[in-house]
């Protein structure tokens, strides 16, 4: 069983990872590129203005993978073991559950991208270099808060067993919106809105690609070589018919 699980969660993620790693490098790197030619600009202009007091960095002596091979290879290296490492978590779901196909792999895969991407995303949109923002810190425990709070709203309105559970769903994914992602002091960016805008929606589509091939792809797998308890040990036990004398 485990060896199973296993094989579910690694072609899954390498098949989702693979995926996004398409996308990403046909849409979301070139915006990239474009937003750290403005940020270069910026620095190597002298300043009108102070960023001193703001969280964000320009430091450009930072590491970062060179352009060309380095940086793909980093690319898809780093979609891959993200996708694996969610298909880990999506395929013990599966387990749990018992029994998963092709399209309920794709309506968890729906799930998880609203609870990891979606619902974060309306607070703290995915940002191109050179944009101002909060503290790392901040940003990320909002985030947690918020993944976990969808998840577990998502998964009250599902499996709750109790109507009253289900009414408590919604109030518990809208708190951390109620409370607000933290924010730069000053909102600023060196892109242009328009960038800024496709960025979100390339790095949303991204995503989105990517949970949806882990979860169709696991749900396919899990269906094929686990499927519903008990299944393949019917299938082992059933008599064969006699032969005629």
């Amino acid at each position: 069983m485990l060896n199973r699980i296993l094989t579910i969660a690694l072609i899954a993620g390498l098949v989702a990872g693979l995926a996004a790693s398409a996308l990403q490098l046909l849409w979301t790197t070139p915006l990239i590129i474009e937003a750290e030619g403005y940020e270069q600009a910026a620095v190597a202009a002298p300043s009108t203005h102070d960023h001193g007091s703001h969280d964000h960095d320009h430091d450009g002596g930072a590491w970062a993978p060179a352009d060309g091979l380095q940086r793909t290879a980093f690319t898809v290296l780093t979609h891959v073991l993200i996708a694996t490492g969610f298909g880990l978590l999506l395929t013990g779901l599966f387990v749990l559950r018992g029994r998963e196909t092709l399209v309920t792999g794709l309506l968890w895969g729906v799930a998880g991208f609203i609870a990891f991407h979606g619902a974060p995303a309306l607070g703290l949109p995915p940002e191109l270099p050179g944009t101002e923002a909060a503290s790392l810190t901040a940003r990320q425990l909002w985030w947690l808060a918020t993944v976990l709070c969808t998840g577990g709203g998502l998964a009250l309105l599902v499996f709750a067993p109790k109507p009253v559970l289900r009414i408590a769903a919604p109030i518990i994914v809208v708190l951390p919106h109620l409370y607000g992602a933290p924010q730069p002091a000053v909102h600023a960016a060196l892109a242009p809105a328009a960038l800024q805008t496709e960025f979100v929606v390339a790095s949303l589509v991204t995503n989105g690609v990517m949970w949806l091939v882990l979860g169709g792809v696991g749900g396919f797998l899990f269906d094929r070589l686990i499927g519903r308890p008990g299944r393949h040990r019917k299938a082992a036990r059933r008599p064969r018919p006699s032969r005629a004398a």
